[in-house]
């Protein structure tokens, strides 16, 4: 039976979710779910992702996962806000309409500010838009309409920080002039990380599933390419396209001293991250370094200031920095003192509001 029309029925899903809102508009079709990990630090913010699930189950375990990263993504990133993230199950090229979106945008009006919305895979500022017109607790919006737009740029910015930061940690000095940068990737987000990194002086190769681009960056920027970057020589690998980039296959072909990218989710497994450590390489966790996207979107809360917001991603070099140390000091992977100290600033913080002021 659908989970649209019963309970979640045992779902792997609630575990240690405040929230999970499942919503169905018959008139339009929207199928969503909405999925609140933690309000600890403020109101939950997370984009919108639609797609074409396989199956209900398979649109559950993706809001909660991404719900949780999204939590402790903007906890490291120091943001007054709590982690959710939204779906919408079905093909957007094929059944995204404004009324549709429009729908969406009441149920997340229903939540009365405990869910902030955004954009994500499938979704975009035009749809941002649209969806708040039904609802104000909507950011990633385009700049004629108050938002900040195209937020890949303080995104790269965000993982160039985190590279420097992860640089000075391996090698004494925080910049790329004079290393060799494996970008894989070279969409919106890896195009702007290579200008920062060509700039720095560093020597740049590339690699992306689309041929155009990799022409179209090789026509700005005096760049390498390459199909595959695993096997070469770098000191840094960078992956900046698909998730789950490193897994059991791939991590020992790696012959990089550093990993530090903007690709979301990016170990595979649990246990990556080990794996990646005992071959002496040093990772900079995903949801640390490509935080600059969120700490953009957030910044139009408050009515958006690009410097103020590029002041703000430029502090990914210190949390990152602060990982390493942790990590180094405490015997355990980056990866695992990232969501350390995460979940330190969830907890105290969360406890502090529990506190009742006269």
């Amino acid at each position: 039976m659908s989970v649209f029309f019963t309970e979640l029925d045992g779902a792997t899903a609630s575990n240690d979710h405040e929230q999970v809102v499942f919503c169905h508009d018959r008139g339009t079709g929207l199928r969503a779910i909405i999925a609140i990990y933690s309000t600890a630090l403020g109101p939950a913010l997370g984009g919108t992702r639609f797609y074409p699930y396989a199956s209900e189950q398979d649109a559950i375990d993706d809001v909660l996962h991404l719900s949780k990263g999204m939590a402790y993504k903007n906890a490291l990133a120091g943001l007054d806000l709590g982690g959710g993230k939204a779906v919408i199950w079905g093909d957007p090229n094929k059944v995204k309409t404004e009324a549709l979106l429009r729908a969406y945008g009441r149920f997340v009006a229903s939540l009365n500010g405990r869910y902030y919305t955004a954009c994500d895979v499938g979704t975009y500022v035009q749809d941002m838009d649209i969806v708040a017109r039904e609802s104000r607790f909507v950011t990633g919006r385009s700049p004629e309409h108050g938002g900040a737009g195209d937020s890949s740029v303080l995104t790269a910015y965000g993982v160039f920080q985190g590279m420097r930061a992860a640089a000075a940690h391996r090698w004494g000095s925080p910049t790329l002039a004079g290393r060799k940068v494996g970008v894989v990737g070279v969409g919106k987000v890896g195009r702007h990380l290579v200008e920062h990194l060509v700039e720095d002086g560093a020597t740049v190769v590339v690699s992306d599933v689309n041929p155009a681009a990799v022409a179209d960056i090789q026509t700005r920027y005096q760049v390498a390419a390459a199909p595959d970057l695993l096997d070469l020589d770098l000191d840094v690998y960078a992956p900046c396209a698909l998730g789950n980039a490193l897994n059991d296959e791939t991590v020992p072909r790696l012959r990089a001293e550093i990993v530090c990218g903007a690709a979301n989710n990016q170990l595979a497994h649990d246990g990556i991250d080990k794996l990646l450590a005992d071959g002496g390489v040093l990772y900079a966790p995903d949801y640390c370094v490509n935080a600059g996207g969120v700490i953009q979107v957030a910044d139009e809360i408050e009515g958006f200031s690009f410097e103020r917001a590029k002041a703000r991603a430029e502090k990914i070099f210190d949390t990152t920095a602060a990982i390493l140390r942790t990590a180094d000091t405490e015997g355990i992977t980056p990866a695992a003192a990232a969501d350390r100290l995460a979940e330190r600033r969830m907890a105290d913080v969360g406890r502090l509001r529990g506190i009742l002021l006269p």
